[in-house]
Parts: structure tokens; sequence; C-alpha cells
């Protein structure tokens, strides 16, 4: 009785086994015909039991499911991407584990066009602002073929386009991991015919200029990408609000790049979000003393020096952002605005004083002050109107330091001036 079991347990097996290979059969003669649907419906009916088959049958079913899918990935349908590359790479594991190698060498091959079709999705993609999925397709692309280490900084590259900074912020994190640099060598040449310089592979290049078609070689290096990794993910991090990480990044990315002006500002800006406005104030002073003619600079050092009350050097930095832009509108406003704040400054001094001679002297000093620096105020923004006479910030503020200035003469033309 028991060998009658095995006997059946083993034609039962055997039964399984017959089936496989027809479908197996089946999809590939589908797949020669065209018909990329059923081929698939017959690999699905062998997938059950496929993992208890031979290592010869499972290679040829895996084979087989990779151009299936490879096929309906090359028509548009980008989640086939990924189930093509699974079952490529499970033919090598076990064609690699068998000894045996019938379908690893067309497997390599569909894998390397698997990938070019991915970049090319990718850079379509790209091209649609569709980045999340460029980025995906480009780390895809990177995983299938790790030495190509480019694909991931463009897969970060589409990410960081898009908006995608916790998958950036990996894509990154992994380039610096696997120490990727970036610099190399572009070959050119120009085109005799038609005069135009063209980049292409260096083999290529060398044949062409001997064939004569191309003259004028030349090998450009192109710079390393670490230091702009290592900026990209301080900017991320402050992005994503986690300022502990961007602060060690910000450290690491300025050793890199210690001149580079828009790393130094971003680090102030975090700083200032941050409520340290020294060190915001030592970091602009840092950015200054490398860009000194950029006058954006000096006009953010005079801000943050208004809201401290100190008010004379940041009239020196306005007056620095103006001598290198005499249209900065927005300095004029503030220089004037340092005036006004000194002068209001002066109000509560005098509200406090008493009815005594001594008390009414002083009152009478503050008061000439006081309008002393709402007329040195009013003068800048007069400046102002010179070369930017409709500007209805400035003439707003004006107005408002003639009404507080009791100077009805000047409120009522600058009322006019603002068409009220």
């Amino acid at each position: 009785m028991k060998t009658k079991i095995l006997i059946l347990a083993a034609l039962s097996f055997t039964m399984v086994g017959f089936a496989q290979k027809n479908e197996i059969k089946d999809a590939e003669k589908a797949l020669k015909g065209g018909d990329t649907a059923a081929a698939k419906a017959a690999l699905e009916a062998a997938s059950g039991s496929i993992a208890g088959a031979d290592e010869k049958l499972q290679a040829q079913y895996y084979f087989n499911r990779g151009k299936v899918y490879a096929d309906m990935a090359k028509k548009g349908d980008d989640s086939a991407f990924g189930e093509a590359v699974d079952s490529f790479k499970k033919v090598l594991s076990v064609e690699e584990a068998s000894g045996k190698s019938k379908y690893s060498d067309e497997t390599n091959q569909y894998i390397a066009s698997l990938t070019a079709d991915l970049v090319n999705a990718a850079v379509t993609d790209n091209s649609n602002k569709k980045f999340k999925e460029a980025a995906e397709k480009l780390y895809m692309s990177y995983k299938i073929s790790p030495k190509d280490t480019t694909y991931l900084y463009y897969a970060a590259s589409s990410a960081v386009n898009g908006g995608h900074y916790e998958e950036a912020i990996k894509y990154y994190n992994e380039l610096q991991e696997i120490g990727y640099d970036g610099s190399g060598v572009v070959y050119k040449a120009t085109n005799v015919e038609s005069g135009e310089v063209e980049e292409m592979d260096k083999v290529q290049r060398d044949l062409m200029v001997k064939s004569g078609t191309y003259k004028d070689p030349l090998d450009e290096k192109t710079p390393s990408k670490k230091a702009e990794i290592v900026k990209n993910i301080a900017l991320i991090y402050t992005q994503l609000g986690q300022d502990d990480k961007a602060l060690d990044a910000y450290k690491a990315a300025r050793e890199n790049d210690p001149t580079d002006v828009n790393l130094i500002l971003n680090e102030a800006n975090l700083y200032f979000k941050l409520g340290d406005k020294e060190k915001f104030k030592s970091l602009m002073a840092e950015a200054i003393a490398v860009a000194p003619d950029n006058p954006d600079l000096h006009y953010n050092v005079g801000v943050i020096n208004m809201e401290q009350g100190n008010f004379e050097e940041a009239r020196m930095s306005y007056n620095k952002a103006l001598e290198i832009n005499p249209g900065y509108t927005n300095a004029y406003l503030n220089l004037s605005t340092t005036y006004v704040n000194e002068g209001n400054g002066l109000i509560d001094e005098m509200n406090s004083l008493g009815n005594s001679r001594a008390d009414i002297a002083k009152y009478e000093e503050l008061k000439t002050k006081k309008d002393d620096l709402f007329l040195e105020g009013a003068g800048i923004l007069e400046n102002a109107l010179k070369t930017n006479p409709d500007n209805q910030s400035v003439l707003t503020q004006l107005k408002n330091i003639y009404g507080a200035m009791g100077d009805n003469e000047n409120f009522m033309r600058v009322k006019k001036l603002l068409g009220e």
C-alpha cells in the first residue's frame, strides 16, 4: 500500500513538471508571435509551482518572464521595469548556483537594453516634470548597473527638482557612502563640415579626427561634484527642518568650499531662523569679505543691526549698499527708518518729563533732536524719489514722516503724489 502511494506521488510530481514545461513553451510561442498578454498568462499559470522545479526549468521560466515584462515596459508600462529586472536577476542567480549559463549571456544583453530604456524613460519623465518617476527609474538603473554611479547622481537631482527631499537625501547620502566624485573628462572635436564642436566618446573622437571629418580634438576635465553634494545635503536638511543635521552638513560643506558665498548665506539664514543673530552677523561679515561688492549682503547686515538698535552700524551698511547700487529702494527705506526709529525712541523720554523749567527745556531739546532725525529720514526718501519717483512704499513712508512732524505743506504734497 505504501509503495502505491509513493508511485502515485511520483507520478503527480512528474505531471506538474510536464505542465510547467508546456506552459513555458506556450509562453515562448506567444512571445514569438508578439502576444505578450498570452505569454504572461501562460507564465502565471506556471508560477505557483516553479519554486519546486529544477534549475534548468527555473532559469527558462524567469528568462521568459523577464522578456514579457521588458516588452511591457517598452510599450509604456512603467510598473513592469521592476518585474523585468527582478526576473532577469533571478536567471543569473539560478544559473550561477547551478554552474550552467544557457541564458546568462542573453540575459545580460536584455539587462543592458532595459537599463537604456529606463534612462530614456527617465529623460522623458524629467521633460514632462514627472520628477519622482524619473528619480525612481534612474535609481533603478543604478541598482541594475552599480558601476554607473552617475545614474544615482541624476536620481538625486531629479528628486530635488520635484521637491521630493526625503528621497533626494537618501540618494545623496548613498553617493557619499560610495565615495562618488563625479569628475571626469569630456572628449570633443570640431565637425569640419558644420564647424560645430561636438562631444563623443574618446575612441569615436580619435577615429573621427584620423578620418579627417573632425579636427581640433579637445579633452575637457569636468570638476568634482563632492562639494555640490555636501552643499545640497545641508540645504535639504534645512528644508526638512532637521536643523542639527543641517548645521553639521554646513560645517562639512564649508570645509570643502569655504568661499562659496551662497553656502555662507544659507548657513547664516539657518542661524537667523534659530534666533542666533550674533552668529548670523558674523557669517554675513564673512560673506562680505568674500563678495564685498554684493549690495544685498550689506543690506542684510543692516537689517540685523537695525533690529538690535545699532543704528549707526545699520546706517553704515545701508549706505554701503546704496554706494554699490544707488537704486536700492529697500536700502533707502530702511536707512530712513533708522532715523525715524531713533526719533521715536526719544518720545517716551519726552513724555516722562514734568513741568519744571528744567524739564521743559529738556523737552524742547529732545523735540528738536527728534524733529531733526525725522527730517533726516525724510531727506533720504526725497533722494530715493529722484531715482524712483512713483514708488508707493517710499511715498507712503514719506507722507507718514511729514504727518508726524506736523509739516502740513509737504504732507499734502506727498498725498497728491499718492493720488489720495
